[in-house]
């Protein structure tokens, strides 16, 4: 349920970023100082310009997670061959912090004893790290948040070595938006946005390229004002559970987001649930399918050490990721239904086009038989591709049918469209 107030783009941006006093000018930097600086500053503008890829610790530990965790999690990434398929990211949810000492410095709990050898360690495996806080004085566990503490926060994680920052809404909600501003929905939303700028500058002063994960749940069209603030990726739902249901009705949520997605900032439906509760293979591939077309995050949370072959198998399936890591950017759509038979699409670099045919029914071939539209989809005449969960060779025809189990997808790759 929305509880903010909607504000047009033009005063979100005005009211998060304010007005700044004029600075007394200062010594012009050496030219050796202003090519330091440029390198350093460089890369923070090249994150995330595909969607980012890697494993998550909240979906399987949550709160259970430890550096012990954390290394294993880097070591069956290399293992099981998900680093080659583009999974880097090793990120740490929330419950590793501590308290603060009098100088306000964060430090970690028993579970963490050694945040940056941990940070080296992810290093040594060629893969990045990531850590969990919020705007709020508390985070969604009742740990430490970093409200008053931005600037201190974000230079710790950049001397740690942190490559990726989740920053979760949580308790700024109740302890800070209704307690400054009770009943004043534009002002509520002036204060979150106000938060999320302030961390993203932070970490932006540090030199040091880190991904801005912003954790607020789709409110408010976060996406309108999340990548002036400097967001890579931002949550479009509430969270994800490993089950059908849900998993839809976030696939449904996405409809009309497309256009906010692009290289360096990403619609968020949250993490993959790949692997877990009772899913189907069916549904695992559906789910993953989705969001590829999505140019989704790909952020696995699954248990790696005791993976099984056929979720490997879709997790590292290199087709797929390629639609997911496609450079074009450009997030994909549903473009018709036919019964609870779905059609998505997303164009692809060099003209490519991808296609999912998604049977959402609980029933066996929901729609008897569904016929494919190629018209819709603004193709003429039969079409050559590649399935990509068989990796075969496949022939569209308009008005072809296809006959799909409960919640599974026909997902296929057409180089060169008619």
């Amino acid at each position: 349920m929305r509880i903010f107030a909607s504000l047009s783009l033009a005063a979100l941006a005005m009211a998060s970023v304010g007005a700044s006093s004029q600075a007394p000018s200062a010594p012009k930097p050496s030219a050796a100082a202003q090519v330091a600086h440029k390198a350093r500053m460089a890369p923070s503008q090249l994150v995330a310009q595909t969607p980012p890829m890697g494993w998550n610790s909240w979906n399987f530990f949550a709160e259970r997670v430890t550096d012990k965790d954390i290394r294993a999690a880097a070591d069956n990434l290399v293992a099981t061959g998900m680093k080659d398929a583009g999974y880097i990211y090793v990120n740490i949810d929330d419950t590793w912090e501590a308290e603060r000492d009098a100088t306000g410095l964060l430090h970690t709990n028993e579970k963490f004893p050694d945040m940056r050898a941990l940070a080296d360690y992810v290093h040594s495996k060629g893969l990045k790290i990531g850590i969990y806080s919020g705007p709020g004085p508390k985070t969604c566990g009742g740990y430490a948040g970093s409200l008053g503490h931005e600037e201190q926060d974000a230079k710790m994680y950049a001397d740690w070595g942190i490559d990726y920052l989740k920053y979760d809404l949580c308790s700024f909600i109740p302890e800070v938006m209704e307690k400054q501003a009770p009943n004043d929905k534009a002002a509520q939303m002036r204060l979150m946005i106000a938060a999320y700028d302030k961390m993203a500058k932070a970490l932006k002063a540090t030199g040091r390229p880190i991904v801005l994960s912003l954790c607020q749940y789709g409110w408010d069209g976060v996406w309108e004002w999340a990548p002036a603030l400097g967001g890579n990726l931002w949550r479009t739902t509430g969270d994800i559970s490993p089950d059908w249901d849900r998993i839809y009705t976030i696939i449904s949520q996405q409809e009309g987001l497309e256009k906010y997605a692009g290289p360096g900032h990403w619609n968020d439906p949250d993490m993959l649930e790949v692997g877990n509760g009772k899913l189907t293979l069916a549904e695992n591939r559906t789910h993953f399918s989705l969001w590829a077309i999505l140019a989704a995050p790909l952020l696995a949370g699954n248990d790696l050490p005791n993976m099984k072959p056929e979720i490997k198998d879709i997790l590292t399936n290199r087709d797929v990721i390629a639609v997911n890591q496609d450079r074009l950017g450009k997030q994909g759509a549903r473009v018709y239904s036919d019964g609870e038979v779905e059609v998505w699409t997303r164009h692809l670099s060099k003209g490519a086009l991808a296609i999912a045919v998604v049977n959402a029914g609980s029933a066996r071939y929901s729609t008897h038989p569904f016929h494919l539209s190629l018209a819709k989809l603004g193709l003429h005449g039969s079409q050559e591709g590649k399935d990509l969960w068989t990796g075969k060779p496949i022939t569209l025809t308009d008005g072809q049918p296809i006959e799909l189990e409960s919640h599974d997808v026909l997902m296929v790759r057409i180089d060169a469209p008619k």
